[in-house]
């Protein structure tokens, strides 16, 4: 979350106020930690400013030194984050590497990003029905660019004769919803102790045994 913050504070938003970093970065964290929270707990149509600051602990005109109103929120929580994801994502892959260990790394990396921004997943997820078109929209062509990325390193792994598929769109969308599975459906693995490792280390067995060539 610090992060995402800190990224969000240096690209120059024209809605944050507050010029000094530690201090727009600690109330930005607060800040939307407190609108995850509310989101899981009431969705974020139904939140109102007051119930924002009452659950950040900021005053009202801290909360407008950051954002004009909920729709700014909205766009710079889905914004953000979207840029952050994709932003690892392209890290994590950078390297030249068989299609083999790319796919691993992706997968990894796609899990390990939902474990440890897990509201923030869930979040964009569930509220894409509430959201107006344009937000909605871009959290859709967000999910197609995740698929994308699957997509291509299976096209990859065919050309070099490791992989074998019918079709690689549909394989990338089943490997995407793989992983949804882990941040949407969190209790069903809590209620069987399925640490986040087992989950990634399962899933990369059970989708290499699909895809790879004996």
């Amino acid at each position: 979350m610090e992060r995402v913050c800190r990224e969000l504070f240096r690209s120059g938003s024209d809605s944050i106020r507050i010029k000094k970093e530690e201090t727009a970065v600690k109330n930005l964290m607060a800040i939307l930690e407190a609108a995850l929270n509310l989101s899981v707990k009431k969705g974020f149509d139904a939140m109102s400013l007051r119930d924002l600051q009452a659950e950040s602990g900021l005053s009202m005109g801290c909360l407008y030194s950051y954002f004009p109103g909920k729709e700014a929120l909205l766009h710079i929580m889905q914004d953000q984050g979207r840029k952050f994801v994709m932003g690892i994502m392209a890290e994590a892959l950078e390297e030249p590497a068989p299609p083999e260990e790319k796919l691993e790394m992706a997968i990894r990396t796609h899990i390990y990003l939902s474990e440890n921004m897990q509201k923030w997943f869930y979040f964009s997820y569930m509220e894409t029905k509430n959201m107006g078109r344009d937000e909605a929209k871009k959290a859709i062509e967000s999910e197609l660019l995740t698929e994308s990325i699957f997509r291509d390193i299976l096209e990859e792994g065919e050309k070099a004769g490791v992989f074998s598929f019918e079709d690689a769109n549909l394989t990338a969308a089943m490997i995407k919803a793989m992983l949804q599975d882990w941040y949407l459906k969190r209790w069903k693995y809590k209620n069987r102790q399925i640490h986040v490792d087992e989950y990634a280390n399962f899933l990369i067995r059970f989708i290499r045994k699909a895809l790879v060539q004996p």
